[in-house]
């Protein structure tokens, strides 16, 4: 487990949920969240996955199925409404799946 993969990883997936989720609660009602969450959510974790491959320099499609087993947990929490501390779980365990990564070789 490469512990630097491992931080950059939560900082950077931490910070793209973040900064997602405030432009789309200032441009979506809570209404469209109760209506539409199911399927926003999960595309805009998916999304933030794929910025952070990119920014890490991580290889995309293991990040992303990383990210979709690190949702499972957090989709439960939903379920328990705690949504926000299912998210930072996620965040965490994401993470930790994606230290195991070993980054390409440069060009």
């Amino acid at each position: 487990m490469d512990s630097e993969i491992l931080w950059r990883v939560a900082v950077v997936q931490a910070a793209a949920v973040a900064v997602l989720s405030l432009a789309l609660a200032l441009v979506f009602s809570h209404g469209f969240f109760e209506s539409w969450g199911w399927l926003v959510g999960p595309l805009a974790w998916l999304a933030c996955a794929w910025l952070t491959a990119r920014v890490v320099g991580l290889p995309e499609t293991p990040v992303l199925g990383r990210a979709v087993l690190a949702g499972i947990p957090s989709a439960l929490f939903v379920l328990l409404d705690a949504h926000w501390l299912g998210a930072a779980i996620a965040v965490g365990l994401f993470a930790a799946l994606c230290a195991g990564l070993r980054r390409p070789l440069s060009e």
